[in-house]
């Protein structure tokens, strides 16, 4: 099993914290993490706000390029409408792959924050079409080291060499955020793996797992790498302690994405390319935020190590092998309960999944 990190660069929650601190939290985070041999991290993009602030992923991890030494470097994601030249974006792709020893995975998105587009001065109803236009432009790009000429709708192009050339294929280091249907479709099409958080019924992530499994089929003729899936986290040796946590970090954390995300708005229901997002704004509104938090909480993997592991597996029997990204730091979270969670996960559960035989998402029942 693949296992990685996240980092989300979060000041919600914590009180009195300096952008400067929660930086120096995130780099102990992921050193260590290097060092207790987690094969990636992952970094967001997002802008503005105490819910998330790195502003270029590219740049954080060309600094954890020099850093590291063996842990592959994600951009997750970087928000492809917000990068409004994708010629830029694959030559900090090339570049980051050239300074990290071929260590990135690119990681693509189109954004879900109405507050971010807006800032960025893009319309969100754009961001779709932008997305779909730009992500061949860039995947070309990476593959064949140029560029080539292009007229669409939102973007002129003439041809251009990419310098320093990328240092091999990225076919299978490209990852989507896929958290609808919609975007299943897309990445399967753009032949990318899936990366999603664990937002939905382990049925319904089969569902949509196997509907781009087999669109990814057809588009390739090969097997889609399995999906990754994102949990936060919460790990300790004494199953009190790591429920209390649970409830108020995990649950802080999604009443982050729902403020942040404004997932109860009546302008997903409008908004161009997010119809999936506004048919749950009623079901989310009764519901009320204290419940779909608390929903939210029991799904997620935390608690023993035994008690995760449990998790895991039954999560396992429904997907199949699935790629882990463990997000620890999250909604005031202090630094010392992230390095025990980070530590005790790597030490008493990460072997025991390491020895899981392959058994293919692909092939779940």
């Amino acid at each position: 099993m693949e296992i990685g990190v996240l980092q989300v660069m979060q000041g919600w929650g914590y009180d009195n914290i300096s952008d400067a601190q929660v930086y120096e939290e995130e780099l102990k985070l992921v050193l260590r993490a290097d060092e207790l041999g987690f094969d990636s991290t992952w970094v967001v993009e997002h802008h503005f706000e105490d819910y998330s602030f790195c502003p270029d992923n590219f740049v954080y991890l060309a600094n954890l390029a020099g850093k590291t030494k063996n842990i592959k470097l994600a951009t997750g994601a970087v928000i492809v409408p917000w990068n409004i030249q994708p010629l830029r974006v694959a030559e900090k792709a090339a570049l980051l792959d050239q300074l990290s020893g071929g260590r990135l995975i690119l990681g693509l998105g189109r954004g879900l924050s109405r507050r971010e587009f807006d800032q960025m001065g893009i319309d969100m109803d754009e961001s779709r079409e932008r997305f779909d236009e730009a992500v061949p432009m860039i995947l070309n790009a990476l593959e064949t080291g140029v560029m080539e000429e292009h007229h669409g709708k939102y973007f002129d192009q003439p041809r251009a060499v990419i310098r320093p050339k990328p240092m091999g294929s990225f076919r299978d280091r490209v990852a989507q955020i896929a958290m609808s249907p919609d975007s299943g479709q897309e990445a399967a099409k753009h032949g990318a793996r899936v990366m999603a958080f664990n937002y939905a019924p382990i049925e319904q992530q089969q569902e949509e797992y196997q509907a781009y499994a087999d669109s990814f089929r057809e588009h390739h003729s090969r097997e889609p790498q399995p999906m990754v899936l994102s949990e936060v986290m919460v790990c300790d040796r004494d199953a009190g302690k790591a429920e209390e946590k649970a409830r108020k970090y995990i649950g802080g954390y999604m009443l982050s994405v729902m403020h942040h995300y404004e997932l109860m708005g009546e302008h997903f229901k409008d908004a161009k390319g997010y119809k999936a997002y506004g048919d749950t704004v009623d079901a989310l509104r009764e519901a009320g935020l204290e419940s779909v938090a608390e929903t939210y909480v029991n799904q997620q993997i935390w608690g023993t190590p035994q008690q995760m592991l449990d998790k895991l597996e039954n999560r396992r029997k429904h997907i199949g092998d699935s790629g882990l990204l463990c997000m620890f730091r999250t909604a005031g979270c202090p630094i010392e309960d992230v390095m025990t969670s980070l530590e005790t996960f790597a030490t008493e559960v990460m072997p025991e999944l390491r020895s899981w035989s392959d058994n293919s998402a692909t092939k779940a029942a």
